[in-house]
């Protein structure tokens, strides 16, 4: 079972993000289950979420506290709250930033890093900064696990051309790292 945590702002599309994730994997036939967690509910406020991903059904209902993959849709979060308690060794990070990788203090349990600026990307795409749709496409270049073409095809139903455009763009622009 492969388990992702989600980090990001209140507003910034993380929910909807990893519910395309869910759909796109059982689209290619495996089981995927999200559990959201909100601590104060306004925009701007941190908020969590759980994801896990695998080829036989999972009955786990919990927070995932031992992630394979950290999502963060805002740097400033690195700073804020303890988002690497718990990773796995050889760990993903997939990181919104504008920041190189000489500027980020990662622990020694990272092994691959995408870091992609999807904060710029949604506002020429979109003109807002709402970066999940731009995140899912980083996501399926820095881990794999699913497939780009299911994901630009779900967010054009739910969310626009423009949005499977920022998808696209978010996928070709990210820096992808062995940093290990």
């Amino acid at each position: 079972m492969l388990e992702v945590r989600l980090h990001g702002r209140g507003g910034q599309g993380l929910v909807k993000a990893a519910h395309i994730i869910v759909k796109a994997a059982v689209e290619k036939g495996k089981y995927a289950t999200f559990i959201p967690f909100f601590g104060v509910e306004r925009k701007g406020s941190p908020v969590y979420g759980f994801l896990r991903l695998d080829d036989k059904p999972i009955r786990l209902k919990t927070q995932v506290y031992n992630p394979d993959c950290l999502v963060v849709f805002d740097d400033t979060l690195l700073e804020e709250v303890e988002v690497f308690e718990g990773i796995k060794d050889n760990a993903v990070l997939l990181l919104n930033t504008n920041r190189m990788l000489s500027e980020l203090a990662l622990p020694a349990e990272v092994a691959t890093v995408g870091l992609v600026n999807a904060t710029d990307i949604a506002l020429q795409q979109l003109g807002r900064n709402i970066p999940n749709t731009t995140l899912l496409g980083a996501f399926c270049r820095v881990t794999g696990w699913i497939d780009l073409d299911i994901v630009q095809k779900l967010v054009a139903a739910e969310f626009g051309p423009e949005n499977a455009a920022a998808c696209a763009a978010g996928y070709a622009a990210t820096t992808l790292v062995q940093v290990r």
